[in-house]
Order: C-alpha cells, then sequence, then structure tokens
C-alpha cells in the first residue's frame, strides 16, 4: 500500500473508529431520522462551502446525477436509519459484529457487478477479521438468543449492512466515472439529508433538535469529521484499493472505540478481546498486503 492510501486508510479507521462515542449523544430526544438528517444536512453543507472556498467544481454532469442520488440515499441515509433502529433491538457490540460482514458483502457484489473475482486471500481475511469482532464483544455474543425482538435486531442490522454495501458500488460507479469526490459526496449527502426527512415526515416524526452542548458538540463532530472528512477519505480510499480491502475498515474500527473506552471509560480487557485484536490484525495484514503487487 502506497503512503497516500495509508493515510487514507488511518484517517478513516481512526474517525469512524471514534464516532461510537459521539452517536449515543444523538439518539434519545431527537428522533433518528431526524438526527440523521440533521448530520448529512451539515456535512453537505460544509462540503459545499469548502469545494466554493478552494475554487472546486461543484457541479454534477446530469447524465450521472441518478447514481449519485441512489449513492447518498443508501450511504447516507438508508443504512444509518437502519443501523439506528437496530440499536434500539440488540447492543451496539453485536451491530458492529454484524456490520464487519460488509468485506463479505462488498467482495460478493463486485463480483456480481463488476465480474472482480473472489481472492483467496481476502476471503481468508475477511473470516479472520469477522471472528476476531465477534472475540471483541463476546460477551454480548455468547448471551444472543434468537427471541423475537433481537432477531429483529440482528435482521436490521443484516438490512443496514446490505444497503451500506449496494450503496458502495453506487460509490464504485461514480469513482470510475471520474466524479470528484468532494462533490459527489456534497450532493449525496444533501440527499441523503432529504431521504432521511422524507423517512421522518412519512413516520410521522417531529422534526426538533436539542439546544444542549452534548448534542451540538457531537453533531458538529460527526458532520464534519465523521461524515464530510471521513467519507472523502474513504472513497478516496476505494478508488484506490477497491471496496472489498476499503470496507475492511470497518472491522478496525471497534479497536479504536474499545481503546478510546479504555482511556476515558475505565473499560477492562479481556482475554477475548485481546484473541479478537490479534485476529482482526492478522486479517487485516492478510487483506492489505497483495496490493503491494497491484
Amino acid at each position: 500500500m502506497n503512503a497516500h492510501a495509508l493515510v487514507l486508510y488511518a484517517a478513516v479507521v481512526l474517525i469512524w473508529g471514534s464516532t461510537w462515542i459521539a452517536i449515543p449523544l444523538q439518539l434519545g430526544v431527537v428522533a433518528e431520522e431526524v438526527s440523521v438528517a440533521w448530520r448529512f444536512a451539515l456535512g453537505s453543507l460544509s462540503l459545499f462551502i469548502y469545494a466554493a472556498a478552494t475554487g472546486r467544481q461543484i457541479r454534477i454532469p446530469l447524465p450521472h446525477y441518478g447514481m449519485v442520488i441512489l449513492m447518498g440515499a443508501l450511504m447516507f441515509s438508508a443504512n444509518y436509519l437502519f443501523t439506528y433502529y437496530a440499536i434500539n433491538y440488540v447492543t451496539s457490540g453485536l451491530v458492529a459484529v454484524m456490520f464487519s460482514l460488509i468485506v463479505v458483502f462488498n467482495a460478493f457484489f463486485e463480483r456480481i457487478f463488476f465480474g472482480r473475482p473472489l481472492e483467496r486471500r481476502l476471503i481468508i481475511a475477511s473470516v479472520l477479521g469477522i471472528a476476531g469482532v465477534a472475540f471483541m464483544f463476546w460477551p454480548e455474543v455468547s448471551t444472543f438468543n434468537l427471541q423475537d425482538e433481537s432477531l429483529y435486531g440482528v435482521m436490521l442490522a443484516l438490512i443496514a449492512v446490505v444497503l451500506a454495501s449496494i450503496g458502495n458500488m453506487a460509490a464504485i460507479v461514480n469513482t470510475n466515472r471520474h466524479l470528484p469526490v468532494v462533490s459527489m459526496n456534497a450532493h449525496g449527502m444533501a440527499w441523503g439529508a432529504a431521504a432521511s426527512l422524507a423517512v421522518s415526515a412519512l413516520a410521522g416524526k417531529e422534526i426538533g433538535f436539542l439546544f444542549q452542548p452534548g448534542y451540538i458538540v457531537s453533531l458538529i463532530y460527526l458532520s464534519v469529521f465523521g461524515s464530510a472528512v471521513a467519507f472523502g477519505c474513504y472513497l478516496a480510499l476505494l478508488r484506490q484499493i477497491g471496496s472489498a480491502r476499503a470496507a475492511y475498515t470497518a472491522v478496525l474500527f471497534p479497536i479504536v472505540a474499545l481503546i478510546l473506552s479504555t482511556l476515558f471509560e475505565n473499560y477492562a480487557w479481556t482475554p477475548q478481546a485481546m484473541i479478537g485484536v490479534l485476529f482482526i490484525l492478522a486479517g487485516n495484514w492478510l487483506a492489505l498486503t497483495r496490493i503491494e503487487g497491484n
């Protein structure tokens, strides 16, 4: 992996791994759909301002706009809504385990939509990564049962993963069309915010805002860093190393989250969590080292 791709990879892992601390501050008083809409509306606005200030191209050619809308609806709305819904029924740890499956779905969908072969090395890396995440959240995994509510939560999380992965495929089409990352993210996030507001209106949810420091600060962090910056880095990374390897960042998020939890919340590491980290790091090495030959 070249130095630029490595910086992008590290930025995605560190930023999105830290958003687990900010997301809970968005839940509760304000409806999930509305919080997601605020997040990506502000993210979109920050990107439009950045593009205008730096003289970057903002316009998207009309023939390509439909795929940008699809990307926005899936990546910046639907998958987040289903993730938030899932957390109402199962623990965030189980959701993290489910979301690590995006590595498998991305490789599978790349095979279907773009004819890219499934690499044995990446399949092994995916198995190691998913097993590692399961070990890290072993208390939640070991106590899981197939009661109606828990099964419903798992199904919601699985839908979120599939939607995110299909959104990744739309992003590949957009990057293959050489659309500027800043421009397509700015437009995509605007459509994602609009989609979330539409869902909120259909569900009869109140469009509110919480004027409290915790909500406002977490919203700014999630919008500017967790959305505008992180998604820009992710799509640039996707262009360089492909969606299957770029998706492996999702397997590393829990490590960052637990390190931060150790520093700020006195998280106590278990032997299972340590084994999980070793599995994830081994899978990460397998997933990324082959790029050297590309």
